[in-house]
């Protein structure tokens, strides 16, 4: 029997994923399903009077994008932030932070982020700065990489941080030659002062799931607030998917620390079509612009120190088998060589002691490397979770100085990786970066940073595994390959279309793209009609 479409999306440009170029095609849906894909036009004994029909010329239609890795409402909650990536002193940044106060006297806490004292000229990380500007409010300032916080006297009065106050595990609370807290919090004691933020999930929620449908984010992996992880948002994303609200799939962790039931009993509540419970994530170690990044060789810059793990690597490894062996997927931030190395060696004892399984692990970031654990990743099967935006956060002569340039060599590796059978699966790692994925997929495919610097001659790879890497990547690491990632028959209708053909535009015009429709499991949640509205 025939069946009568719902929707047919017609377009002289479809990127099927299935396909290296757009072709022309007509796209057929009903309820939430892409029925079929046929020739452009032939779909005149598919309709009657009730199917909706679009036509979009030649702008681009694909699949949606799925980030592989965000961090949702802290993402949500920095939407409205002040963001110090340009300031290039302590004073130049804590004015930036009292300008945007003075817009927001009726708000108790002052929110920032993006700051990165090591492209500053002149100024420590210090709370005087901002207390000079703003006594009266607590300001809490996320660093550009999230793994340090800047926070001015009042707000360390009301986490109850003073000079007694003692480090967490695997973080610190700078103190100053007196013994007093500079307002400096590292990795996570970070934690100490982001725990009394008023936070109010529905409007973060609400505010991201806006933002999603407008970069065509149909997808995401949360990978929960740094540094507590915690999985309570799981409910609200359930509840929202009950009252019909949920325009994102959500896909969330829980932290990797020997705590199976908790896991057993979040992979049978959460499998729906929008919210799934993915297995597990972890910190092996930190970041390297604050020496916490685990590197193999000490810090060209710093030679007392090579970083270290978060944890102890035999407990690391012990419960990295233990969840393998109860079926689940690991996900592991490494940043040094030594952490990613880690990874692999967990990654390949758990392969050893469980036996080889299809288990599509990951390792997120991967920035440095040793040119030994290269073919590694394709060997034991584990993704490289990448953030191609990532290399327009920091200055390369700031990792230069960091690493030294030998190891720059096998710093933020794309398609070396690629070439050695890796399967690259990319994301935004938002708030870090935007959400929005266009200076993504136009850093992967150039290697140019802002001020036109190539990170890694040769890195570069095509528009066509860019967007790959972007849709049926991560659809493949989420074991959803059968459902989401790319426009063909039997699929979930998550489909975006944006304002121009990337297979045919300048490729500066990448990042200026917008998305112009996105639909959702067979729902249209998103429709520019003019700039700001839809």
């Amino acid at each position: 029997m025939t069946f009568i479409a719902d929707v047919v999306i017609n377009g002289e440009s479809v990127f099927t994923g299935k396909a290296d170029l757009p072709e022309p095609a007509s796209i057929l849906l009903k309820d939430n399903r892409i029925i079929d894909v046929v020739e452009l036009g032939s779909f005149s004994n598919y309709i009657d009077e009730n199917t909706k029909i679009y036509d979009f010329g030649d702008q681009l239609i694909m699949p949606g994008f799925h980030d592989f890795h965000i961090h949702l409402l802290l993402g949500g909650m920095l939407n409205d932030s002040v963001r110090l990536h340009t300031a290039r002193s302590a004073k130049e940044a804590a004015q930036m932070v009292k300008d945007y106060a003075d817009t927001k006297k009726d708000e108790p806490f002052v929110i920032g982020c993006s700051w990165e004292q090591n492209q500053w000229v002149e100024g420590e990380v210090h709370c005087k700065y901002l207390d000079e500007l703003i006594p009266d409010r607590p300001v809490v300032l996320y660093q550009a990489e999230f793994h340090s916080v800047w926070a001015n006297s009042k707000a360390l009065e009301l986490a109850g941080i003073d000079r007694n106050t003692e480090n967490p595990p695997y973080g610190e609370i700078v103190k100053d030659e007196n013994g007093e807290p500079t307002g400096l919090l590292l990795e996570h004691a970070v934690g100490l002062v982001t725990k009394v933020l008023p936070i109010n999930f529905e409007k973060l929620l609400d505010s991201f799931l806006q933002e999603a449908a407008k970069y065509g984010v149909t997808s995401v992996h949360d990978l929960l607030r740094i540094p507590d992880m915690s999985t309570e948002e799981a409910e609200l994303y359930a509840e929202y998917e009950e009252k019909g609200k949920l325009t994102t799939r959500v896909h969330f962790v829980a932290p990797l620390n020997g705590d199976l039931e908790r896991a057993k009993s979040l992979r049978e509540k959460y499998k729906s079509n929008m919210v799934q419970f993915a297995g597990f994530k972890q910190f092996i170690d930190g970041v390297t612009t604050s020496y916490t990044a685990y590197l193999l060789e000490p810090y060209t810059n710093n030679p007392v120190t090579k970083g270290s793990t978060v944890f102890p690597a035999e407990e690391i490894k012990s419960w990295t088998v233990a969840a393998d062996k109860a079926g689940f997927r690991v996900r592991f931030h490494c940043i040094g060589d030594g952490a990613v190395q880690l990874a692999l060696d967990c990654f390949e004892a758990a392969q050893q002691e469980n036996g080889v399984r299809d288990s599509r692990h990951a390792i997120e970031h991967v920035e440095m490397l040793h040119p030994d654990d290269v073919k590694r990743f394709g060997e034991l099967g584990v993704h490289p979770s990448i953030q191609p935006e990532h290399i327009n956060v920091t200055q390369r002569t700031v990792y230069e100085e960091l690493i030294g340039k030998k190891r720059m060599e096998y710093n933020f590796l794309q398609k070396t990786l690629a070439d050695n059978g890796a399967k690259l699966v990319f994301s935004t790692d938002y708030p870090v970066v935007g959400l929005n994925p266009f200076p993504g997929i136009y850093r992967a495919v150039t290697r140019l940073d802002d001020e036109g610097v190539v990170w890694g001659e040769g890195e570069q790879i095509s528009l066509k595994d860019t967007l790959l890497a972007y849709t049926a990547a991560p659809a493949y690491a989420s074991f959803r390959e059968k459902e989401l990632g790319t426009i063909e028959a039997g699929k979930l209708a998550d489909i975006i279309v944006l304002d121009r053909n990337l297979f045919a535009v300048p490729v500066e015009e990448i990042k200026e793209t917008k998305v112009i429709f996105t639909m959702v499991d067979g729902k249209v949640v998103y429709e520019l009609v003019e700039e700001g509205s839809f």
